[in-house]
């Protein structure tokens, strides 16, 4: 029977446990193959030295700390039980990415619907067709931003989310989110380019609607 993947953690706890866990030095390709060979820490080193990254991922991409917990959870065991496939034509985190977006998407595929809430992150960039608030230690414009920009997010397919998402919130380039997203860069660019044209459209529905 294989062994469970590490539970999650969110980025302040993982933070804080990392510092108390001794380190290796092996990169990250090393770490995989000697996981493949038996070594009984690797994977857990693996997670320990990305788990923050991931788990800011997951939680963007599903809008929902649970999803996010669950999905990156799917994620950490499929990487464990299947961390043969892995062929090295691509980075190890660029691997991991792709499972944990993918399992994200999957569980958005099969929701139906559900709610907007906030990403729980310390600040977000910023997204198209959003300025900065006037005053940047304005805390309920803050707050207004975020919530305005998490319903425009939650309303674009989840392709388009997760281009968007990669590209202009993560800072990836459009070929490592190509990798991510297992797909050609050319379709990157189009979702991206597809999902920036409707933010703007629902943006300004959203700034236009009357104040209750």
């Amino acid at each position: 029977m294989v062994a469970p993947a590490p539970a999650p953690q969110t980025p302040r706890s993982g933070a804080a446990s990392s510092a108390t866990q001794r380190t290796d030095a092996r990169p990250d390709a090393e770490l995989l193959a000697a996981h493949v060979a038996g070594d009984a820490e690797a994977f857990n080193e693996l997670v320990r030295r990305h788990r923050d990254r991931l788990w800011a991922v997951a939680l963007r991409t599903t809008g929902n700390p649970d999803d996010a917990a669950d999905a990156l959870q799917d994620a950490l065991i499929s990487a464990f039980r299947h961390a043969e496939s892995f062929r090295g034509q691509a980075a190890v985190t660029t691997w991991l990415h792709r499972i944990v977006v993918n399992a994200c998407l999957d569980r958005a595929r099969r929701a139906a619907a559900r709610p907007t809430v906030p990403f729980h992150t310390e600040r977000e960039p910023d997204a198209p067709g959003i300025p900065e608030p006037a005053d940047p230690h304005d805390d309920i414009s803050r707050v207004e931003l975020r919530l305005t920009l998490e319903n425009a997010l939650a309303q674009l397919p989840a392709d388009q989310r997760a281009a968007v998402l990669l590209v202009d919130v993560e800072g990836m380039a459009v070929e490592q989110a190509a990798e991510v997203l297992d797909c050609p860069v050319g379709t990157i660019k189009s979702r991206c380019s597809r999902g920036r044209a409707k933010l703007a459209e629902i943006l300004k529905d959203l700034r236009n609607q009357p104040v209750a």
